[in-house]
């Protein structure tokens, strides 16, 4: 780990290591300069030669990023769990362009909490309740109980739209989102998605998921005539700068409850945040 970021894990296709990331990546002169080494720390040189499937390892240069300009506070901490109220513009961990500005490293840096790791994740334009783990040797049993459907989620999103079905209604449909596409999509098949909604009044609607796929809630709603405020996807893609914090989603991770893998008690969190 270093400065709250652990290195990338590069499996090979065999031959000599420098000439592999210098031919696939542009990043021979990591090898040069001492940065790569191999699972037991040793250090690859010009002339190591490793076979198909070894991996070594390296810190990727980071890139400007833009600051989200947001605080992550804390709603309660113990020596296993940390959660937080998450805010929007902010993604839980590392992935394409956002690194640094991730709950993940940030909240290692400022809790020096080195090990620290999602049990789940909101998507970066979500804001509520995320849970981290805080010691490894916990981190399997807290994400098993999300993996495998042990916890009550309920969201609240806000929208200008008018349903197109009877509310309260439970959707299931088959969402599908494919690496390097936008928006995720529903298709023809056994279902794989489940929400229920809720309308409460006042454009304020309370979701429920059964299922967790990638923006579900935000294809579920969209597909009823009820696209939340302030989405750039669903259901068009709408360009917006990395700067513009000034529309953010009106969705909401309100509330979380579940029963504590390790100490069986009964766990609830809930969220300070209000939609505008």
């Amino acid at each position: 780990m270093r400065d709250g970021l652990g290195p990338a894990r590069l499996r090979l296709l065999g031959g000599n290591v420098h000439d592999e990331l210098e031919q696939r990546f542009g990043i021979g002169a990591k090898v040069l300069a001492g940065e790569v080494v191999l699972p037991d720390g040793t250090t690859v040189d010009a002339t190591t030669t490793l076979p198909a499937g070894a991996h070594v390892y390296f810190y990727r240069d980071l890139v400007d990023e833009v600051e989200v300009p947001f605080d992550i506070p804390v709603l309660y901490r113990d020596d296993d769990i940390v959660v937080v109220d998450k805010p929007h513009f902010l993604a839980t961990m590392p992935r394409g362009g956002h690194v640094v500005q991730t709950a993940l490293v940030r909240l290692r840096r400022e809790l020096g909490l080195p090990e620290l790791s999602p049990a789940h994740r909101l998507d970066r334009l979500t804001a509520g309740v995320l849970l981290f783990t805080a010691r490894r040797e916990v981190r399997g049993r807290y994400q098993r109980l999300f993996a495998e459907g042990g916890t009550r989620k309920t969201y609240l999103a806000r929208s200008g739209g008018t349903a197109t079905v009877p509310l309260p209604a439970t959707l299931r449909s088959r969402i599908i989102k494919y690496r390097g596409q936008l928006q995720a999509f529903e298709e023809p098949g056994e279902p794989n998605a489940e929400t229920h909604v809720e309308d409460m009044g006042d454009g304020l609607y309370r979701l429920s998921p059964r299922t967790g796929r990638t923006h579900q809630l935000r294809v579920h709603m969209a597909s009823i005539g009820l696209p939340i405020i302030g989405d750039s996807l669903y259901p068009n893609v709408i360009d917006v700068s990395p700067d513009d914090f000034g529309n953010p989603l009106r969705l909401l991770a309100q509330r979380l409850e579940f029963t504590d893998p390790i100490t069986g008690e009964a766990r609830e969190f809930v969220s300070s945040r209000v939609l505008g």
